[in-house]
């Protein structure tokens, strides 16, 4: 058992975390969600990264087990195409501008809130009243964390801490609609 203090310390770290935010938001990302699936919107997910893998696997649960359309931007050709044309730092935002229709909304993960691309495609939602959620960490005033009608934010300077925290909120708020607790 040579390293199981340090994977309770670990596993201690992440629930205190856990434990320590505010999880009306979850009730707020809730309520948009829901609204989102009754007027027949997708819920879109994107991340960079490990925060992109995170969306991966809550769009395809999303889909798969709470009967809630859901996609990625997580395809490479899409991806290049829009970052050849526009620039990494813009193509979040055009693929945007060619997948959400009216009723639906956008998750945007970025452990440390600052990541350009994300940022942009944030308020790129605001400029055009895109129903977003958020998820960060790191600096409670990243400029991620202002731009949601929903933001969720991780205090810890750790990324693997803040990625799992915002992968157990997301599946928590997946497995709200599966129980049918909404």
């Amino acid at each position: 058992m040579k390293f199981d203090k340090y994977f309770k310390n670990y596993n201690n770290s992440i629930y205190e975390l856990l434990n320590n935010f505010d999880t009306s938001l979850i009730d707020q990302s809730v309520a948009l969600i829901d609204n989102c699936k009754r007027n027949n919107g997708k819920v879109f997910i994107v991340g960079n990264g490990g925060s992109s893998s995170i969306a991966s696997h809550v769009s395809v649960d999303f889909a798969k087990v709470a009967n809630i359309q859901s996609e990625t931007f997580n395809n490479a050709n899409l991806i290049t195409t829009f970052a050849n044309d526009y620039g990494h730092d813009n193509w979040i935002c055009e693929a945007i501008k060619a997948y959400l229709q009216k009723n639906d909304i956008l998750i945007l993960i970025s452990s440390s809130g600052t990541s350009k691309n994300i940022v942009n495609a944030a308020n790129h939602c605001k400029n055009k009243n895109i129903e977003l959620i958020t998820l960060s960490g790191f600096d409670s005033s990243n400029p991620l964390s202002k731009l949601g009608d929903v933001n969720i934010h991780i205090n810890s300077q750790n990324y693997n801490f803040v990625e799992m925290s915002h992968h157990i909120i997301l599946l928590s708020i997946v497995d709200i609609f599966v129980e049918k607790l909404n």
